[in-house]
């Protein structure tokens, strides 16, 4: 792919990662390993994992994206923290679903090690 980590991670953060299952592929490294401590407790993911999460999700939403406001880079460190938006597929307009910090490590050019924090968004 021949992207700086910074600019691999921005590209794959700002796709439409719940419809297209290409990008999972082409950013997420075969070996894995999401650590994810979220307000339901704490989860280890794999590539398998995270592809059903996605799928999980074509359901219950239109489209998704993410609205970055931090990304700084360590040589194959990565830490972006983001709010993830989707439009339910029962609403006129988007939410913010969740919030998130993750620091990625990388492999093969490929996002490899990750270490997550998530918060469910305040409703309105």
């Amino acid at each position: 792919m021949n992207l700086s980590p910074r600019k691999l991670v921005r590209t794959f953060y700002e796709a439409d990662l719940i419809h297209n299952e290409e990008i999972i592929s082409n950013y997420l490294h075969k070996d894995v390993t999401l650590h994810w401590n979220s307000s339901f407790g704490y989860f280890i993911k794999g590539f398998e994992d995270i592809v059903d999460l996605f799928k999980g999700m074509q359901d219950s939403f239109e489209f998704s994206r993410n609205e970055i406001t931090h990304l700084l880079a360590e040589k194959n460190s990565i830490s972006i923290r983001h709010t993830f938006y989707a439009k339910p597929i029962e609403s006129q307009s988007e939410v913010a679903v969740s919030h998130f910090i993750c620091i990625w490590e990388l492999k093969d050019d490929k996002l490899h090690t990750g270490y997550m924090i998530s918060q469910a968004s305040e409703k309105e």
